[in-house]
């Protein structure tokens, strides 16, 4: 054992002497540094787990590529020039948070744009996203409390080159601890906090500070919060974020192809999340947008996403069907699988209902919620008007009434918007609660907005709809079909950004336009028929 482990040190030694590792960042290092001893790994039913092809093709690998987010970042810099440098400085924290955190340690403040495009070792740091030594290089101080949101993360600045700790879940030997700092420079150490939600909670609870004329701050806004709805649902004690998003390998396997030693309870880096659309995205344009994941991990982490998406996120039921006076009525109810709100995070995400119904001959009688092929829904008052939204509807008897879960920003003056720092309060959230979810002691950060807070058929867990329909001339049976449709970047988001004349707002809006019949996917489906009664028998004639 201790031969193989001085042969592996002078392995990862000379690959250390390599010019494409010669660029090591003082505080944290590029993703090659772990991948090179962290790939070519299999389970022992055959399947690759490893680290760095998992990792590759998700949003965590791409956070700074994502065109989306680019496009995002240049339009509040354009509507809020004066606070440019302080916006790339908070929006890089996220999204390029190695170069960010150095240029903090050194007094300055993050940047982006200089970043974009660039070759220098700070560029390609920027450029690794979050990468393998940000996430491990956190330590447990502060995790869970409001100082740690907004990417408010500790790494440790104070210890010298080769002895700055990275933390895992396992304890290494003596000759894979030498192997692991030979390699990566770092001083790994056992810690459990990397397991523990509050370790995500420091990316994926954001509050933004909305801007008025001159810079002057407005209020603050909880831009994407799902660790506090988890935290106010019945999953808090059952259920970790990386239970969900970093699935457990049940077997026992090597998680290092240099001397790797079997491990228990390993947690895959597939990252799946509620984003199935950027990775597409990104595959398509992969050479526009510098993508280093192969197409087919591309492929496969949308594949994952979508696949994640269609088994864990909601289900679908037609719960009641019956006619009266003319009149069908049919409740479909929808069911949140997450344990956290449906859809959560970014805003920029909707889920919605399309309900349609069909007589006997096929004709349709009814139609609530059908997308359209620019991505826009049919009947929604936010995609056909920028200055409206959809209300939360608790019953649904006309065509452009549709029922969509999403959060509704307002400006000061109320007026809707999708600028974040234009923001400063929701007017609608009426996302799908989570199971064990209380609205009425739902604190300010997570709390329903609009009609849906006063809905008592909208609930922890469950949202139900009914949706009213003349039957007119439609002869029975006839069949409900149900879908529950979800879309990352909605139509009204991504249209918007065609306002901004600069070049990634431009070059987002073409893409999206590009692939944005692709831009949704369906969760869940449900259907039901609904038949008259027969007619009574003919009483027998009397003499």
């Amino acid at each position: 054992m201790r031969s193989s482990a001085i042969a592996a040190t002078g392995l990862c030694s000379l690959l250390l002497a390599l010019p494409w590792q010669t660029a090591a960042a003082p505080l944290f290092a590029t993703s090659d540094r772990c991948i090179a001893c962290h790939n070519g790994l299999t389970s022992p039913a055959g399947r690759d787990i490893s680290f760095g092809y998992s990792w590759r093709p998700s949003m965590m690998a791409n956070a700074a590529r994502d065109p989306y987010w680019q496009a995002a970042v240049r339009r509040e810099t354009l509507d809020h020039p004066q606070a440019s440098a302080a916006i790339q400085d908070e929006c890089s924290a996220c999204h390029m948070p190695m170069t960010r955190y150095q240029a903090r340690a050194a007094g300055g403040k993050g940047r982006i744009f200089a970043h974009l495009g660039a070759t220098t070792p700070n560029a390609l740091l920027a450029q690794d996203g979050v990468s393998c030594s940000i996430c491990h290089r956190i330590g447990p101080q502060k995790l869970g409390s409001r100082g740690s949101f907004t990417g408010g993360f500790v790494v440790d600045t104070t210890r010298a080159r080769g002895r700055r700790r990275v933390f895992g879940p396992y304890a290494l030997t003596r000759g894979l601890d030498g192997v692991m700092r030979s390699a990566s420079e770092f001083q790994p150490e056992k810690s459990l906090h990397v397991q523990r939600s509050e370790i995500c909670a420091s990316c994926h609870t954001l509050f933004t500070h909305a801007l008025g004329p001159g810079g002057k701050q407005l209020g603050a806004l909880p831009e994407q919060v799902p660790y506090l709805e988890w935290k106010h649902s019945a999953y808090r004690d059952v259920r970790s974020c990386q239970s969900c998003h970093m699935p457990v390998v049940q077997d026992s396997v090597p998680i290092a192809s240099v001397l790797g030693e079997p491990r228990e309870g390993f947690s895959r880096h597939v990252f799946r999340g509620g984003n199935f659309f950027i990775p597409r995205l990104l595959n398509r344009y992969r050479l526009e947008q510098g993508v280093r994941a192969l197409p087919q991990e591309l492929e496969a982490g949308s594949r994952r996403a979508t696949d994640h998406l269609q088994a864990a996120a909601a289900r679908l039921r037609i719960a009641r069907v019956h006619a009266d006076a003319g009149v069908l009525e049919a409740e479909i109810k929808v069911t949140n699988l997450a344990g956290h709100k449906l859809p959560t995070a970014y805003p920029s995400r909707r889920a919605w209902l399309h309900v349609t119904m069909r007589d006997g001959a096929g004709r349709v009688l009814f139609e609530s919620g059908a997308v359209s092929s620019d991505g826009s829904i049919r009947g929604n008052d936010n995609d056909a008007d920028r200055g409206r939204f959809e209300p939360h509807h608790a019953v649904i008897d006309r065509p452009d009434k549709v029922q969509i879960y999403e959060a509704i920003m307002a400006d000061h003056e109320g007026k809707v918007t999708t600028g974040l720092l234009r923001g400063v309060r929701f007017i609608k959230d009426n996302r799908v609660l989570p199971d064990g979810f209380d609205k009425t002691s739902a604190g300010d950060d997570v709390a329903v907005r609009g009609a849906a807070a006063t809905d008592g058929d909208f609930t922890a867990g469950q949202d139900r709809v009914r949706y009213r329909v003349p039957l007119g001339d439609g002869k029975g049976p006839i069949r409900i079909d149900a879908a529950l449709i979800y879309q990352p970047i909605g139509h009204r988001w991504a249209v918007n950004l065609a306002d901004y004349r600069a070049a990634e707002p431009a070059r987002f809006v073409a893409y999206y336009r590009a692939m944005s019949s692709s831009s949704w996917v369906v969760l869940a489906r449900a259907s039901a028929t609904w038949a008259p009664p027969p007619a009574p028998p003919a009483s027998a004639p009397t003499e």
